[in-house]
């Protein structure tokens, strides 16, 4: 059998729940031990909401993922799990996107545009996308040529958080592109030539310039990211969303903000 926590993890990473409404919790509130026993592993309560049958519902954050779960009347259980209506939906997404995800991706954002960046693509392109880029990275080159048709049509602009986290020349290859004359003439040399190894490294413009990349990697850390590339977008209500890895091809055309060129 599992330990609890693994399994406790495992079902509040997918956790979802119907509502009907919410408050904000009040500083120092005291939770029921059943309640306090999530808190205990990890879970930070954002919110609380009725829930049907009389149940307590709350949104809460774990590692940075947004989770739900209820307490039952009796208060003595809570339980884990998705909701889901007569049809199958679910009811508690945007509850969690409202209160979680949607004020944790709002405040990366405002972080994103203060980063050192290197824009790919028109400045005036209406789309502005971030995305967090290694040189080395097999699957943010791959993503960089599956955005080329709403790049070159003016569309979409990336905005490359170059950071150092793969290889050894990770970080030196980030840091002579951002600290090149021209930074996009770099991102695109290294884009071209990645299958002969990328860009050449400049070791003085590295010596120059490694800090910038290095607190790029720490902002990626702070953010709770992983993987790259890690995308941020807006969608078409303005909500800024989040894409760790690779997008699927069924995933570009909202990434985007338009069906392909």
């Amino acid at each position: 059998m599992k330990p609890l926590n693994t399994l406790l993890k495992s079902a509040l990473l997918s956790a979802t729940l119907v509502t009907t409404g919410y408050s904000l919790p009040v500083a120092a509130q005291s939770y029921p031990p059943a309640v306090q026993q999530l808190i205990d592993r990890g879970v930070s309560i954002k919110g609380t909401f009725d829930a049907p049958g009389g149940m307590i519902g709350y949104v809460g954050d774990m590692q940075g993922r947004g989770v739900a779960f209820y307490l039952t009347p009796d208060k003595e259980h809570v339980v884990v799990g998705p909701m889901l209506d007569e049809k199958g939906n679910n009811l508690t997404e945007p509850k969690i996107q409202e209160l979680v995800l949607g004020p944790q991706n709002e405040n990366a954002w405002r972080q994103l545009e203060d980063a050192d960046w290197v824009r790919d693509g028109d400045a005036d392109a209406p789309v502005v996308i971030y995305t967090f880029t290694d040189p080395n990275c097999p699957y943010c080159h791959r993503f960089r040529q599956a955005a080329e048709p709403w790049i070159d049509t003016g569309r979409v602009q990336l905005r490359h958080i170059l950071v150092g986290i793969l290889k050894q020349d990770s970080l030196p290859k980030a840091a002579t592109i951002i600290g090149t004359e021209n930074p996009s003439a770099a991102l695109a040399e290294n884009q071209q030539s990645y299958s002969e190894g990328g860009i050449e490294v400049d070791r003085q413009i590295v010596s120059d310039h490694a800090k910038q990349i290095q607190a790029n990697n720490k902002l990626m850390s702070s953010l709770g990211l992983s993987a790259t590339p890690s995308t941020y977008y807006r969608n078409s209500n303005g909500n800024v969303l989040k894409k760790q890895g690779a997008p699927r091809p069924d995933e570009l055309e909202e990434i985007m903000g338009s069906k392909m060129p």
